[in-house]
């Protein structure tokens, strides 16, 4: 075989090869891509549910959770779970949350994911229900662990609310 065919051969094994490297990572990153959007409606629905346990499944269950949500911070599953996501899940019933406009992305074992949240509830208040709506963005921050993608730090903000109409004062004569 001359060298110019030798060379060209090496090519066309290098392409196909690249090609099917890239053919695998791209099926790899989007299933995660999609493993990750399954996890993140779990915990939508592990919450609209007020299923704790199904919670668990998609939370970081140890000290490496981070939550800060409205000028708060919660460290910790155990500090979330006892301070804040229980006692929202008690407090609302007929919870509607949802996600749009989510976009996730992937690196290795971890995975970053950005969205628009919308949420719906009857909360109690000494004895009165009353309805809430609410809306905001959020960041979610994954890792796989043991197979799972799990949250470890999520962050959400709603809109500032509009100031309350100031008096002006009277102009000095």
């Amino acid at each position: 075989m001359s060298p110019r065919r030798t060379h060209i051969s090496m090519v066309a094994v290098l392409f196909v090869a690249c090609a099917a490297l890239a053919a695998h990572y791209s099926f790899s990153q989007s299933s995660d891509e999609a493993a990750v959007r399954d996890a993140l409606m779990k915990s939508a629905s592990s919450f609209e549910k007020n299923d704790m346990a199904a919670a668990t499944q998609v939370w970081a269950n140890d000290e490496s959770l981070t939550v800060f949500e409205s000028g708060h911070a919660n460290y910790g599953w155990a500090d979330n779970r006892d301070h804040h996501l229980g006692p929202e899940m008690k407090e609302m019933q007929n919870t509607k949350y949802a996600f749009s406009d989510i976009k996730i992305r992937v690196s290795g074992n971890t995975a970053w994911a950005t969205m628009k949240y919308s949420i719906a509830a009857d909360v109690g208040e000494a004895g009165k229900t009353r309805h809430v709506e609410g809306a905001g963005l959020a960041t979610a921050v994954w890792e796989k662990r043991e197979g799972q993608w799990r949250i470890v730090h999520w962050h959400s903000s709603a809109p500032r609310r509009a100031p309350s109409a100031a008096t002006s004062p009277s102009p000095r004569l």
